[in-house]
């Protein structure tokens, strides 16, 4: 693959650049995950697209180049496997993820929490996690074994996509994030028997990420759409409610439509202790469960079950 042409195409700034098409889109976000793109022209194509924005052809390419090399989950028989990512963590609000992961364990529907942590200035979801109680697997088969018995597992990217993982990793080095941080929202682990939660920051990834989620839900599958909390896969707990399911590649609106936004205590429990006892209230009924993540666990389970 001649990488210098390619450069050349994405790398002329917002107005001259142009978008690849999803061929060769695929093709290079393969050789990125297999780490055949030599650092420097690895580096000027991720800050080229970064600049120019990744096209629908382009996502639906890196997409496809991405679950080619995912590793696939064994999803007990029943509902189907919630897959909730984790890549920023708390920054000035209690972390909930984990809130909705139990909570949906609890009736009996399986949960994959997957993912990575490489910000300094955020508390690491997986210190939670092991403050809960909840262990990171080392394996996708002992994942899976924990799903068929508990309901409920925990697993680092790396063991289901080790190349987005290294993609991923460069963010401190490059001091940006890259398209390897918008296709890692659509990873599934278990086509056709999953629902992905994709959480999106910005509103026009609700767009972007739409589009992306209409053409390629796998028949069977389901996906959850929403706005993220803190960049978290949780909803936020004082916005109106925005969730978006898809199904077989249709999009159903899940809120109420006269949805409003609430006057919501927000917890500011950042540290794994603090997050993890106030969690564990709330399993407990000692704590109030936020509207926003019994609306969230509801349809989520709706998606799971359907």
């Amino acid at each position: 693959m001649q990488f210098s042409s390619l450069i050349k195409d994405v790398g002329r700034g917002i107005k001259g650049a142009r978008a690849l098409d999803s061929a060769t889109a695929e093709a290079l976000f393969g050789a990125i995950l297999d780490r055949e793109v030599p650092d420097m022209e690895l580096g000027a194509i991720l800050l080229a697209l970064r600049i120019k924005g990744e096209s629908q052809a382009e996502l639906a390419g890196f997409e496809r180049a991405m679950q080619a090399r995912t590793a696939r989950l064994e999803v007990p028989r029943g509902p189907r496997c919630v897959l909730l990512p984790t890549f920023n963590g708390a920054r000035k609000q209690a972390n909930l993820l984990p809130l909705v992961a139990l909570l949906l364990a609890r009736e009996e529907v399986p949960v994959l929490i997957h993912g990575r942590h490489d910000f300094d200035s955020r508390e690491s979801p997986f210190a939670l996690l092991a403050a809960l109680g909840l262990p990171l697997a080392d394996s996708v088969p002992e994942a899976s074994q924990q799903l068929a018995v508990k309901r409920l597992a925990c697993l680092p990217l790396a063991c289901l996509n080790p190349g987005l993982d290294a993609l991923m990793a460069l963010r401190p080095r490059l001091g940006v994030r890259n398209s390897g941080h918008s296709v890692a929202k659509l990873l599934d682990a278990a086509p056709g028997r999953s629902v992905r939660v994709v959480a999106v920051t910005h509103p026009e990834y609700l767009i972007s990420m739409g589009e992306a989620l209409q053409a390629s839900t796998t028949p069977g599958g389901r996906a959850l759409l929403m706005k993220a909390s803190e960049g978290e896969a949780y909803a936020h707990l004082r916005r109106k409610a925005q969730f978006y399911g898809f199904i077989n590649g249709e999009r159903h609106d899940l809120h109420d439509a006269d949805s409003q936004d609430l006057d919501w205590p927000l917890s500011d429990a950042r540290d794994a202790a603090a997050n993890a006892h106030l969690i564990q209230a709330m399993l407990a009924g000692e704590e109030t469960i936020p509207p926003r993540i019994q609306e969230q666990v509801q349809v989520l389970a709706r998606l799971a079950r359907d």
